[in-house]
């Protein structure tokens, strides 16, 4: 249901707790706290660095990539789906790198193997990326402080935040359509500071993050809506990349399987502390 509605002990590169790059070294079958399924070594990838596998994201991000820090992300829906295809290819190591979005679906970030950052699947970016096939269902939500008096009604009157270079961000141009230009943020972490100080009055971007975002809150924040977009995510690879059908592979290996539905079990119910199905779902005419 929830995969239907809708980013440890190891060496870190870098330093202090702040490092935008962490290697997790497996441990016999484990990657931080990651389980993983299927068989080792059942498809072979070239990779950029040997033996590892090299993800980017924008992280952290509550319930995908689970962590205060890069240097603490040890489990999370995408960080263990990343652990679960690096047990499948073999390796040993699993790298992630904090990266900015906007230049990640602009095609502009190098030296990796692949991208998980709850990025949909649009038109305009395959021009100068690769994806999979989804792996998640994706709607655009709306997250306020509580107390609010945003609505329906009067959402396109109010001062919105939106994130830089996100299909949500374009939605709320051309769809919702408000009487202000959106403001702009470079991340989840600024968009939420934002609305948390009153810059703005309501923040729109994926559902699965508004989420995680009102749950760590602690009730400061809540989801009041979702648009219902038919947008999906899926991992995006370099445009070209010699191991899009081997990555395919193994993902769809983990849709047949299981594996997709229980990290959805494990970290997104948590993360979003309540049922997605239930938040109303708001019309743009």
């Amino acid at each position: 249901m929830l995969a239907a509605l809708t980013a440890c002990g190891g060496s870190a590169a870098g330093s202090g707790d702040d490092s935008t790059t962490h290697t997790t070294d497996a441990k016999g079958a484990t990657y931080g706290k990651c389980k993983v399924t299927g068989e080792r070594g059942s498809i072979h990838l070239r990779t950029v660095q040997k033996d590892t596998l090299t993800v980017v994201g924008d992280l952290p991000s509550p319930g995908w990539w689970n962590g205060d820090t890069v240097r603490q992300i040890a489990d999370g829906y995408e960080y263990c789906l990343a652990a679960n295809i690096a047990y499948r290819a073999g390796l040993s190591r699993l790298t992630v790198r904090n990266v900015s979005f906007d230049a990640l679906v602009a095609g502009k970030t190098q030296d990796f193997d692949m991208a998980l950052a709850e990025i949909s699947i649009t038109e305009p970016r395959r021009k100068v990326v690769d994806f999979s096939a989804p792996y998640f269902a994706s709607n655009i939500g709306v997250l306020v402080t509580s107390g609010s008096k945003a609505t329906a009604k009067n959402i396109a009157g109010l001062r919105l935040g939106v994130k830089q270079g996100t299909t949500g961000a374009d939605f709320v141009r051309d769809k919702i359509r408000p009487k202000t230009a959106p403001k702009v943020f470079a991340g989840d972490v600024e968009l939420q500071a934002a609305l948390q100080a009153g810059q703005v009055d309501a923040a729109l971007t994926d559902v699965a993050i508004v989420l995680g975002k009102a749950q760590e809150s602690k009730g400061k924040l809540q989801v009041i809506g979702q648009y219902n977009t038919g947008e999906s995510y899926g991992a995006l690879y370099p445009k070209g990349s010699k191991n899009s059908a081997a990555l395919d592979g193994a993902i769809d290996g983990m849709k047949k399987d299981g594996t997709l539905d229980k990290l959805s079990s494990v970290y997104l119910a948590k993360a979003f502390g309540g049922d997605p199905s239930a938040i109303p779902t708001w019309s743009t005419k």
